[in-house]
């Protein structure tokens, strides 16, 4: 599937070197219901820094670093603005035979176009991408390296073979993902590289929802999103009965991602044998967690732990009395204060029991 507007970049911390990556994405769509027809966002290593549609007055700026780089280059920025805003006319025209190619005769389009350039700072090579979606889905790409189009969807055929003989426009985007995006990186990093370079170890959890259920070890507030989370036995990784979730977005631009493995075929007394690895990409810092029974968190209560009988019926018959009390007084202050007329009632929404946002 498509990527969503705000796409996730990736921070590659290898041991000699660093790899930094640059994006800007471009939403499109003409005539979509309570949606801005043209937006733009850019990101670096994953963290989203500008947010703009054409229907803002004012662009949305995401940090202070970033500010301070808007107000050190004000001239170049406004101009980069007006440029990325005035650059929807170009992709419309660009993609109109996106609709003929991909067969749609409903609905409006929806066009994303994203611009991907990664420097790496220790071979100072650069590389990058075009990469263009139509309703959701991939549908044609550049490589830079041919100066050609890459089929991602059979329907783009005709579209590649138009785009293949623009040789002029093939050299700009070239000259683009390999000049000027990599220029706009490097000139962010002399801002916010302390915060783009930090790295956060994660907490690490385990979690069953029933006895049967696979065990999920949960990684959350990791930073950068280059990292690896795997089961392994012995020491060694293994991949039979291990199902690997995505990468997601924390609110606080951290990271969380969990990896399941199917317990019903291990015994107990070979459950020592496996742990949970959560590892950087440097392989620097491993955070290991063995599978043990009692440090999962479950939301079953266990025959054990749950109360006797005599427990419960105390428990039951207070609650009946302080409701048979609430209710007495209820009707004792209605009736001495507005007579047993009925009563107006506002709308309550439902209350829902908070949970752990890591539970799958």
């Amino acid at each position: 599937m498509m990527k969503g507007i705000i796409t996730l970049l990736l921070l590659c911390n290898a041991a000699t070197a660093v790899k930094y990556s640059f994006e800007i994405d471009n939403f499109l769509c003409n005539g979509c219901p309570n949606l801005p027809g043209f937006v733009v966002t850019a990101a670096i290593q994953g963290v989203l820094v500008f947010y703009n549609d054409i229907n803002a007055t004012t662009e949305t700026v995401t940090h202070d670093w970033v500010r301070e780089y808007i107000k050190e280059n004000r001239e170049e920025w406004d101009a980069l603005q007006e440029e990325c805003l005035d650059y929807r006319h170009t992709l419309k025209d660009e993609t109109d035979s996106f609709n003929q190619d991909s067969g749609q005769t409903e609905g409006a389009p929806i066009i994303q176009q994203f611009f991907h350039c990664d420097w790496d700072d220790d071979t100072d090579k650069v590389n990058g991408y075009v990469l263009l979606g139509n309703n959701g889905e991939d549908f044609i790409s550049f490589d830079i390296d041919t100066q050609t189009w890459t089929i991602l969807d059979a329907k783009a055929e005709a579209t590649k073979q138009q785009w293949d003989v623009y040789e002029l426009r093939n050299r700009f985007w070239k000259g683009f993902l390999t000049t000027k995006c990599p220029m706009w990186l490097k000139m962010s990093l002399t801002y916010g590289k302390s915060y783009l370079t930090r790295k956060d170890l994660p907490s690490v959890s385990l979690l069953q929802r029933t006895p049967s259920s696979p065990v999920t070890c949960h990684a959350t507030g990791f930073y950068p999103n280059r990292a690896l989370l795997f089961w392994r036995r012995d020491g060694e990784e293994i991949h039979e009965g291990v199902e690997h979730g995505e990468i997601l977005l924390n609110h606080d631009e951290s990271f969380q991602m969990s990896v399941h493995l199917n317990v019903s075929s291990i015994s107990p007394e070979d459950w020592s044998r496996y742990d949970c690895v959560f590892q950087f990409s440097d392989v620097g810092n491993n955070i290991a967690t063995r599978l043990d029974k009692k440090a999962i968190r479950t939301n079953r209560i266990s025959p054990s732990e749950f109360p006797s009988g005599a427990v419960i019926g105390a428990v039951v018959g207070l609650l009946l009395l302080l409701l048979l009390l609430c209710i007495t007084g209820f009707f004792i202050w209605r009736k001495n204060n507005h007579g047993f007329r009925p009563a107006k009632t506002a709308d309550s929404s439902d209350q829902t029991t908070p949970t752990d946002e890591s539970e799958s």
